[in-house]
């Protein structure tokens, strides 16, 4: 048998029903918003890619820092013998805890992409000839059922990915996680912490115009998926901290008056001079918010590590009837 497999949870036209369903809802709504994943075609991949890189933008390089020095401590607290990643894509930051999870026998790479999960499955498998891979094609906000691999099992959401969901979606999406583990099994969190604005906004407002192009390039996804007429460049990038929400919000501002034409769904937007479109949420936390909400869904933190500058957490919890025993 292949040690690399990939099992499609999620229907073919799946991503375009739900394309669909987002646009008509959201561009129907006041205030206009989308979710984030619809950023992520080719190009804003690409685009996302080269914001990571940024010097305004640390997540991505705090959490690797965190990665690299702790995953001697995490591979040690649970002794995994299988890692499932969800919203796994190129699975780079992962390869930190393959290399430290000596007894690890599988690996459970999720993600709404069936190419980037065969991308990255082949390149692990090329020097981890030990290690199975069994991808899947799913939504991970749709409520998973894993593959029969051997446990304990480490559940890791990493890049502050979290931080994207509402706090009613956070608390549904832990909820199904914690209902996935068994006594043994853990889940292993990134959260991007709470921090001045102005290093906030800058991460998400970049110098360079990355993270603009990056935001406007959602419209891009509309114009070519569903037929839109949309011009990016009658849309200002906006980053905005809401400090009683403790989140960035991204949205796009009309530079005036207009009318969208979308004949795929037979609708026509029309946004005032000025009128924003929501694009993005990116919840902070502290560690006291990420200690509730893992209670709050059967969770106990057992672990907290931050980079050295404490801009970014890693959280470690196992179910809560381990800790109580």
């Amino acid at each position: 048998m292949s040690p690399f497999s990939v099992t499609r949870t999620l229907p073919e036209d799946a991503t375009a029903a739900a394309l669909r369903s987002d646009v008509l809802n959201g561009l129907s709504n006041d205030p206009k918003q989308l979710p984030p994943k619809w950023f992520y075609d080719a190009r804003g991949s690409e685009l996302f890619e080269e914001i990571t890189r940024l010097p305004e933008y640390y997540p991505t390089r705090a959490e690797r820092e965190i990665l690299i020095e702790r995953a001697p401590d995490i591979a040690a607290a649970t002794r995994a013998r299988t890692l499932v990643e969800l919203g796994s894509g190129s699975s780079e930051k992962t390869r930190h805890l393959l290399d430290a999870l000596t007894g690890l026998r599988a690996y459970v790479p999720v993600d709404v992409s069936e190419s980037a999960l065969t991308l990255a499955g082949e390149a692990l498998l090329a020097d981890r000839q030990e290690l199975s891979v069994h991808a899947l094609v799913a939504d991970f906000q749709k409520g998973l059922a894993l593959p029969d691999t051997p446990g304990p099992r480490l559940v890791a959401f990493l890049g502050g990915t979290i931080g994207n969901l509402l706090p009613a979606e956070r608390a549904e999406f832990l909820g199904s996680v914690s209902a996935l583990l068994s006594p043994g099994d853990a889940l292993l969190l990134g959260t991007d912490l709470v921090k001045d604005e102005g290093t906030l906004v800058a991460a998400y407002d970049d110098s360079a115009g990355v993270t603009a192009a990056f935001n406007k390039n959602v419209l891009a996804v509309l114009d070519r998926e569903l037929g839109a007429d949309f011009d990016p460049d009658d849309f200002d990038h906006v980053a905005v901290w809401d400090p009683e929400q403790e989140w960035i919000e991204m949205r796009l501002r009309a530079r005036s008056a207009l009318t969208a034409k979308i004949p795929a769904l037979d609708l026509a937007v029309t946004f005032a001079e000025g009128e924003e479109l929501r694009t993005e949420i990116s919840a902070k936390f502290r560690e006291e918010s990420v200690r509730s909400e893992l209670a709050a869904a059967g969770l106990a933190l057992r672990h907290w590590w931050t980079d050295g500058e404490g801009r970014f957490a890693l959280s470690l919890a196992f179910p809560a009837e381990v800790e109580r025993a």
